[in-house]
């Protein structure tokens, strides 16, 4: 695909649009109240860090890129939190409203509308968010990555998955394997790096599944089981990602 990729703050009337693409995420994705509260204010505080791809011959947006700054030097890194992508958000927002000097990006999310897929630009979007730290001066990006075919098998412990390799040595799930091979190191597992929970009542709503059974529920598009506590009338989905780190 012939592609033209800019930051928002360079073509700001996309702000529009890049939530318009034909998007696969899980409903009760989107019900995680960090990422409810403040993925939209990287559109409008950050948009320098937000990127956005358009069809040369369409001017159709066909992929977008979240990332964030941050300060995470004085908490504590080298060591990435077991926060994950809840905790990074949470730092950055914070660190924007206190003043604080950033020094590292973290990734956000790199999601290609659905038409385009198979075509290599989940990597060019990754490459561009490379490059877009390192003309701001940051020396690192850092990714809690979710591995897209982790919902696949979600009773296989996440820390197994995350360092299942090929025979060639690159990482068994794909994303991972973009990463790794864009330049990036798996560092570690982030186990709660995101949690949504729900009533019985919303998870049903969310899966169509019954939510009736006290235990753990695959879910379709959860990379590990839903607890369900139906006597308590609730659902608690955990969700762990994989630090990958990318040294610019």
């Amino acid at each position: 695909m012939d592609l033209k990729i800019t930051t928002l703050a360079e073509r700001p009337e996309l702000a529009g649009p890049l939530w318009s693409m034909a998007e696969d995420w899980p409903e009760f994705i989107l019900h995680d109240p960090v990422g409810w509260s403040l993925i939209g204010r990287i559109v409008a505080d950050l948009p320098e860090y937000v990127l956005v791809a358009t069809d040369e011959d369409s001017a159709k947006v066909v992929a977008r890129a979240f990332s964030v700054p941050l300060a995470l030097r004085p908490r504590g890194e080298p060591a990435l939190p077991d926060g994950g992508w809840d905790q990074v958000l949470l730092w950055a927002f914070s660190d924007l409203r206190h003043g604080k000097e950033p020094d590292t990006v973290s990734a956000i999310e790199i999601t290609v509308d659905e038409a385009a897929r198979g075509k290599g630009v989940s990597a060019l979007m990754l490459a561009a968010m490379r490059d877009n730290a390192r003309a701001r001066g940051f020396r690192e990006v850092v990714a809690p990555v979710r591995p897209n075919a982790k919902h696949l098998e979600p009773a296989t412990p996440i820390d197994e998955y995350a360092h299942r390799t090929r025979e060639d040595g690159l990482p068994h799930d794909p994303w991972l394997r973009v990463h790794v091979r864009a330049g990036g190191v798996i560092e570690k597992v982030a186990h709660a790096s995101m949690t949504v929970s729900g009533s019985t009542a919303q998870w049903r709503e969310w899966t169509g599944l019954p939510f009736d059974e006290e235990g753990p529920v695959a879910v379709p598009g959860a990379l590990v089981p839903v607890h369900c506590e139906p006597e308590r009338g609730y659902g608690v989905y955990v969700e762990p990602n994989v630090w990958v780190r990318h040294t610019l």
